[in-house]
């Protein structure tokens, strides 16, 4: 069997795990990260969110998310008729994009969440992410999160799996994109008159 070295009696104990620290800590930092944003990608692919924020367009096998514009939520361009009276037993209605919806809180508009600075989640840091889904509120004190979003489900992921998201949705490709603001109740009925 090997005989193992002994560690020389004028390095301390503390002193080694410091050198050996540092020595480890960039490229494991740098696979956490890669971890973290592979880990992202899977939970954002895995929990529909292509489903409401990336806009659908009509494919050859019928409606399927635009990649070309993942994640960057309802486009600005799209201008939305009045929506029509619910009928009895329907709680919502959507746009043919799958980004806009209205339902008995009036007109919600899906977020865009690609790193654009100026439209879209760019300029939010960990802690707003985190707190705009646990608490349904924009940033975590603004106007309430509208259905059809699952804030009710997403709001139990693990710190580590809103790291994860946000991880990943800092790699995405940034797409300009001003989503409008939602329109309450009261704006959907005055305009239907």
């Amino acid at each position: 069997m090997p005989r193992l070295a002994a560690l020389p009696p004028a390095l301390p104990l503390a002193t080694l795990a410091v050198a050996l620290s540092a020595a480890f800590s960039g490229p494991v930092d740098a696979q956490t990260n890669e971890d973290k944003v592979a880990r992202g990608r899977y939970i954002v692919n895995t929990s529909g969110c292509h489903d409401c924020h990336t806009p659908w367009t009509l494919g050859p096998k019928g409606p399927e998310p635009d990649m070309t514009r993942a994640l960057s939520g309802h486009p600005q361009d799209m201008k939305l008729p009045t929506p029509p009276a619910l009928p009895e037993g329907w709680v919502m209605i959507g746009a043919a994009t799958n980004t806009a919806y209205a339902g008995p809180w009036g007109v919600s508009y899906t977020a865009n969440l690609t790193p654009d600075a100026e439209t879209g989640i760019g300029k939010w840091t960990l802690r707003n992410f985190m707190d705009t889904i646990r608490s349904g509120r924009h940033l975590g004190r603004g106007r309430e999160v509208l259905p059809p979003m699952p804030v009710q489900v997403y709001k139990n992921w693990t710190d580590g799996d809103f790291e994860a998201v946000y991880a990943y949705l800092r790699t995405v490709p940034p797409i300009r994109n001003a989503v409008p603001e939602p329109m309450p109740p009261e704006a959907d009925k005055s305009s239907r008159k």
